[in-house]
């Protein structure tokens, strides 16, 4: 193939440069550039001149106090700077062609695509397909990455989505899977990756603050041990998102890691921040439901009462503390769950929501526990399903957390 690349900086140049390895490389940036492999231009529409495919990695940056060098929580909350992205885009719309296929790489928040750059997109074909990307082994990471991530406007594999698919099937080194999703589910993605990181680190060192200020703690014995617990800590488990955490330990244990912060004076306290993501989540949630149940005129039965399904245990269940919430709002709820000796007997005309996870696999274990409703929902009830896998043609579905 041949390549465009805009925006060589120290992103941009080593993965253009790795791209030469199998394709021609033109690129453009408004500084000096010097590249042995990649064909630089000064001109920007030059760039368009028979490729297939032009790159664009052009910063979105910050204000430069807002870099992590110096405190900044005390600053007002930004989001990223877009101008360099949407002037690039427009030359694009200006040069390019309906054959040609842009793909952006530069980090933007979710939804900025479809609000801010799909207007200078309509002269070509558009993908948003941002990299994972450590700064110190740019080269190596652009042909060994975790994820690649190619997002359409309705997460659709379009013609462009194939073509730059292939592109990276030849062109990366390690088998990498590849995602194909919304604009939104793209840029989330690369956002949330991101974010995932950073509050890892953050908590780890807690560890090592508490170590520190406790004593007789050694950080590294705690993380270590973390490292071998493969199936909860680093395994797959914890990424289906639904309801919030339960249980007689989770939810206290974070209560009382909030006094400890206090107590130990760490000058911050992550378990309340927790604390108050799982209970602002629910309320949330429960206002979604509340919504749809005045404009139904019917009560809400939630189906599973217990914190998680197959036990009798409704300590810290999440599922009570939507009801709760619920109440406050003015909906009438109910419970069904055999476990709990919560009946409804007959049918009953509902919104009906789903606590316990329809497909609830055991990981430590092996189990799979197949969720049933515990009782009868009359044909046009609705159900809203937090965990978007449940199907039935009686019901009316809304999958919570799927707004595709």
């Amino acid at each position: 193939m041949r390549i465009g690349f805009i925006g060589l900086g120290k992103l941009g140049l080593p993965c253009a440069e790795e791209m030469t390895r199998q394709h021609e490389v033109i690129g453009f940036d408004v500084e000096h550039r010097v590249s042995p492999h990649v064909k630089i231009t000064q001109d920007i529409k030059k760039v368009f001149n028979d490729t297939e495919i032009i790159f664009i990695a052009v910063p979105t940056p910050h204000d430069e106090r807002y870099d992590g060098s110096y405190p900044t929580t005390h600053l007002p909350n930004k989001d990223f700077d877009y101008s360099l992205v949407k002037e690039v885009l427009k030359q694009c719309n200006k040069y390019a062609n309906k054959e040609q296929i842009v793909s952006l790489i530069s980090t933007v928040l979710p939804g900025t695509t479809r609000r801010e750059f799909s207007k200078y997109t309509k002269n070509f074909q558009f993908v948003y397909n941002p990299y994972l990307i450590a700064m110190g082994s740019e080269a190596y990471d652009m042909v060994h990455p975790d994820m690649v991530i190619i997002g359409t406007e309705f997460g659709e594999e379009t013609r462009a989505a194939k073509v730059v698919s292939n592109f990276y099937k030849k062109l990366i080194l390690n088998n990498a899977q590849q995602m194909v999703g919304t604009w939104e589910e793209a840029e989330g993605f690369k956002i949330f990756y991101n974010t995932m990181i950073s509050a890892r680190l953050s908590l780890v060192n807690m560890i090592q603050d508490v170590s520190q200020k406790i004593g007789h703690m050694n950080v590294d014995k705690i993380t270590d041990a973390f490292k071998q617990a493969t199936v909860r800590i680093t395994g797959k488990g914890y990424y289906k998102a639904g309801m919030g955490d339960g249980g007689a330990c989770h939810p206290r244990d974070n209560i009382a890691l909030s006094w400890l912060a206090e107590h130990l004076d760490l000058g911050y306290d992550l378990f309340n921040a927790i604390s108050h993501a799982r209970e602002q989540q629910t309320k949330n949630m429960a206002k979604f439901i509340a919504n749809i149940c005045n404009q139904q005129k019917k009560p809400c039965v939630i189906n599973g009462k217990a914190y998680k399904p197959s036990v009798p245990y409704t300590i810290g269940s999440p599922s009570v503390l939507l009801g709760h919430y619920l109440n406050e709002m003015g909906i009438k709820v109910m419970y069904a769950d055999n476990e709990t000796q919560d009946m409804i007997d007959g049918e009953i005309d509902c919104v009906c929501v789903l606590a316990h996870d329809p497909q609830t696999t055991y990981s430590h274990t092996g189990k799979t526990y197949e969720q049933k409703l515990y009782f009868t929902p009359a044909k046009g009830s609705t159900v809203i399903d937090p965990w978007r896998c449940f199907k039935n043609s009686d019901y009316e579905v809304v999958y919570y957390g799927n707004s595709r």
